[in-house]
């Protein structure tokens, strides 16, 4: 085996956790995949002879791929992070809530909830990154540092940073399944009843609805609070849909179907019985790009 042939089988046994660290980075399936692959073609053209930590060193290649990835964003305004109200909901990861392919399965295991991937969506490329790598792959802040052209002791701080809006803003969801299926069940439920009182009692005080329609349903919808979501709730509960639940990144959510298209996709986050965020899509161009054919579409 030549040196080309053993650096590809090593980066082959690496590609599930770096195509993980760039979902996590950029919030994208198809920019994570063209990230993975960068970093292939530039691992490749380095070599890794003198490389003593190759998974590390392949993450730092990946997360250098994505940090110029979302300053790029950041440079052409994709991503107005001034604007607190606006919000860009990732590309979920969706399966059918009974049973699920192993590609399926796999992308789940490594999948983080919906609201978490929102949050770091309004983060600076430097803190999202130095926030991804420690705390959710626990790289030591001395590896992350040269990354972004910081000092360790700075790179700490741009983590710590992020840590505090993420706990502010993306609650820890109910880590029983079951127990989150019957509080979105729930909610539907009296939506379709049109039951005021029953969608306020199934929702927390402060919960958040983020509602991402790209540029043909208008602009990102922010509400707050539950007589708000739910009076919305109670009016969209009005359109001809179907309803077909689902696994949006391993929490309960649904697929809402209308006129044969996809509508929208719905990730909820609860804990302690009640639903604490709700984020959609439902922006037609990028419902059009995922793969929903489970579901009938």
């Amino acid at each position: 085996m030549d040196d080309h042939e053993w650096i590809a089988e090593q980066f082959e046994g690496q590609r599930r956790h770096l195509n993980a660290v760039a979902y996590r980075m950029l919030g994208s399936r198809s920019e994570a995949d063209d990230a993975v692959q960068e970093a292939w073609l530039r691992a490749s053209r380095a070599g890794a002879d003198e490389v003593e930590n190759l998974g590390g060193w392949l993450t730092t290649i990946v997360a250098r791929v994505c940090l110029n990835m979302l300053r790029s964003r950041r440079t052409r305004h994709e991503v107005p992070l001034e604007e607190p109200e606006h919000v860009r909901v990732p590309d979920p990861l969706v399966s059918r809530a009974e049973g699920h392919d192993p590609e399926q399965a796999a992308l789940l295991a490594d999948s983080v909830g919906l609201a978490l991937l929102v949050v770091l969506e309004t983060l600076g490329p430097a803190e999202r990154l130095a926030f991804v790598l420690h705390d959710l792959f626990g790289m030591p802040f001395d590896e992350i540092a040269p990354i972004v052209d910081r000092s360790p002791a700075a790179t700490r701080q741009l983590a710590s940073r992020a840590r505090r809006r993420v706990r502010g803003a993306a609650p820890a969801p109910d880590p029983d399944l079951a127990r989150q299926r019957v509080a979105v069940d729930a909610f539907f439920a009296a939506a379709r009843d049109g039951d005021f009182d029953a969608l306020v009692a199934v929702l927390d005080p402060d919960v958040v609805l983020r509602t991402d329609g790209g540029l043909t349903r208008g602009a990102s919808v922010v509400v707050r609070g539950a007589e708000a979501v739910a009076g919305r709730a109670r009016a969209y509960a009005r359109i001809s849909a179907s309803v077909h639940p689902a696994l949006v990144n391993g929490a309960a959510g649904v697929v809402v179907v209308a006129s044969g298209r996809p509508f929208s996709i719905m990730g909820f986050t609860v804990a302690d019985d009640r639903i604490v965020a709700i984020d959609a899509l439902s922006d037609p161009a990028r419902l059009a790009q995922l793969d929903l054919t489970a579901f009938g579409v």
